[in-house]
């Protein structure tokens, strides 16, 4: 998948204190005020299922934890300021601190979902470090999916859909802006589903055979 522009990067153990303390000012932020939250859009419609990413299998295979879901979770969160200031600081913070690196370069495989334990990785590797941090930060991961679009180059790319009621925003590492997802610019191709741990599709065109382009 494409990747930021970084080459600078820290251990995963940093970027999980710098995004506990993320955590902890957004728990003061009763200052702020609904009118900083994004215009509430319509979601995103599925069209059926479709077959999860080959990479996103071999991932859950050994980040068992972090593909379950949990049916009695919300699928969608209510988006409050205090919670905005979680999700952009913890997605801003992951795209400046890891280093980007492509999976061939990275591992010599074309396509690798992980965790960027070793604080470099590619697009599906910073959206998923995110949802872990989110998770932590008490987000229910039923409203968090991983998701497969087609960039505005054409080539495969992974983001972070979350599911709110003011609509789906997405999570990149090509920006630290928090867009509703028809803003990003991006065709939608399919998402985990938040029933179990099969995809849906997005019906916007055919899936790309992996996600792993520069």
């Amino acid at each position: 998948m494409r990747i930021a522009g970084r080459t600078g990067g820290i251990g995963i153990a940093q970027v999980l204190a710098v995004a506990a303390g993320l955590m902890a000012s957004a728990s003061g932020a009763g200052s702020q005020t609904l009118a900083a939250l994004p215009a509430v859009t319509i979601p995103a419609a599925t069209v059926g299922e479709a077959r999860p990413v080959p990479a996103w299998v071999e991932f859950c295979a050994r980040y068992a934890s972090e593909c379950a879901v949990d049916a009695s979770e919300p699928a969608q969160v209510t988006l409050t300021p205090r919670l905005w200031q979680t999700v952009t600081g913890i997605n801003r913070q992951v795209n400046t601190s890891l280093r980007a690196v492509t999976d061939q370069e990275h591992w010599g495989v074309p396509d690798r979902w992980d965790l960027a334990e070793d604080g470099s990785g590619d697009c599906e590797d910073f959206q998923l470090l995110k949802r872990k941090l989110l998770a932590q930060a008490g987000l229910p991961r039923r409203a968090m999916r991983m998701t497969v679009v087609i960039d505005e180059k054409g080539e495969g790319h992974a983001v972070l859909m979350l599911r709110t009621d003011r609509g789906d925003l997405v999570l990149d590492n090509k920006t630290s802006a928090v867009l509703p997802w028809h803003k990003t610019g991006y065709t939608f191709i399919k998402r985990e589903g938040d029933e179990n741990t099969r995809w849906v599709s997005l019906g916007r065109a055919v899936s790309p055979v992996v996600t792993a382009n520069r």
